[in-house]
C-alpha cells in the first residue's frame, strides 16, 4: 500500500511517500505561509521521483492540527482534493499522534507549545496509553499542565526547551510530529473513526468584522 503523508499544520510544508511500511522519500520547505502554492508542486515533484501515479496512492495522511490555522486548512483541503480526483482515502491525524513515536508504553501525554508568551503560556496536548489515544487535543494553560502532572504522572513527549524550564524535575522526551510518522499511523487508522477534519483546539484568532450600527 502506498500512502503520501501531509504535514501543513506547522512552519514548514512537509511530504512523505510511504511503500508498504517503509519510507520512500521526503520533502521538507520551511515556510510560515504560502503552502498553498508550493504544496502541488513539491507533491508532483516526489511522486515523480519515485514514479508514482495518484492513482496508485491509497490513502492520503494529513495532519489535522492543532497549529498554523491556515496550514491546517490548506493541509486538510489538498488531502481531501486528492483523494476524491485518485478515488483514495483521507484520513485524518493530530499534530499530537503524529509526534508520538512508535511503541510507546504506559501513559503518555504530547505537548507542544501553543501560546509563548507570559502572562499566557498554553501547550497544545494530548493523552495516549500505550499509543492509543484517550483524548482529543485541547489547548491547557502552563498551571492545567503542572497541575495534571503532578496528580497524575505520564510519560512527557514535545520540546524539552519549550517544557523543561516549566517542569524542571519532568523528563521531557523530544518529539516532533512529521509527515512521515502521519503516514505510518494512517495505514492502521478507521478511515471512518479518523476524518480529515481540522483539529483546532481552540477558537481561530481572526475575528469577523463587526457591522456598524447608525448614529
Amino acid at each position: 500500500m502506498i500512502i503520501l503523508g501531509i504535514h501543513t499544520a506547522g512552519p514548514a510544508c512537509e511530504l512523505a511517500l510511504l511503500r508498504d511500511g517503509a519510507l520512500v522519500g521526503e520533502r521538507r520547505e520551511e515556510m510560515m505561509r504560502g503552502q498553498d502554492a508550493r504544496l502541488p508542486e513539491m507533491t508532483r515533484d516526489l511522486l515523480s521521483h519515485h514514479a508514482v501515479e495518484f492513482e496508485d496512492i491509497a490513502r492520503f495522511a494529513v495532519i489535522t492540527g492543532p497549529g498554523s490555522f491556515t496550514g491546517i486548512r490548506v493541509g486538510v483541503a489538498f488531502a481531501r482534493g486528492l483523494a476524491l480526483a485518485s478515488g483514495g482515502t483521507a484520513i485524518g491525524v493530530t499534530t499530537l499522534e503524529a509526534a508520538l513515536p512508535a511503541g510507546q508504553q504506559g501513559s503518555a501525554i504530547v505537548a507542544l507549545p501553543a501560546q509563548k508568551r507570559p502572562p499566557d503560556i498554553t501547550f497544545w496536548t494530548q493523552t495516549f496509553r500505550s499509543g492509543e489515544r484517550t483524548g482529543d487535543p485541547i489547548e491547557r494553560p502552563l498551571e492545567d499542565l503542572q497541575a495534571l502532572l503532578s496528580s497524575h504522572p505520564h510519560m512527557v513527549y514535545g520540546d524539552p526547551d519549550a517544557l523543561g524550564p516549566h517542569l524542571p524535575s519532568t523528563s521531557i522526551h523530544p518529539a516532533t510530529p512529521s509527515a512521515a510518522r502521519a503516514a505510518e499511523l494512517a495505514a492502521l487508522f478507521d478511515p471512518e473513526l479518523n476524518p480529515p477534519r481540522p483539529s483546532y483546539a481552540r477558537a481561530p484568532d481572526a475575528a469577523l468584522p463587526q457591522s456598524k450600527t447608525s448614529a
